[in-house]
């Protein structure tokens, strides 16, 4: 699994930018078929991002299972991964260090690591 890089993120949404980000997760779902069209650049096989509220503070999660060597979002022209990048900025919380879980055990059958290959 050396081509394949899995990874949870946790992020911290800026106090008072919850209602943007929930603006941008809508922006993601109404434009998924754009959004699917991005992933290919990116290597990226699957990306899911989860909420959560803890105490108040809103978090957003990224699940991605990717390929090595792919490329940054940060450099695409599409428009999708422009808006993307813009609702970032102005939601998640810079100052809040990233937060990336521990990957213990991934298990993909594998008919499923062939098609990723």
């Amino acid at each position: 699994m050396s081509n394949l890089h899995v990874e949870l993120e946790r992020f911290r949404v800026i106090a008072g930018k919850e209602e943007k980000a929930r603006e941008w997760m809508e922006f993601l779902t109404t434009h998924l078929e754009e959004v699917k069209k991005t992933l290919p650049a990116e290597k990226m096989f699957v990306e899911s991002i989860f909420e959560e509220t803890i105490e108040g503070v809103m978090y957003l999660y990224w699940v991605s299972y990717q390929g090595i060597q792919s490329d940054e979002v940060v450099f695409s022209d599409s428009f999708i991964d422009k808006k993307h990048l813009e609702y970032w900025n102005e939601c998640i919380d810079s100052h809040y260090p990233e937060s990336i879980l521990k990957t213990n055990v991934v298990m993909i059958q594998n008919l499923v690591m062939e098609k990723m290959k």
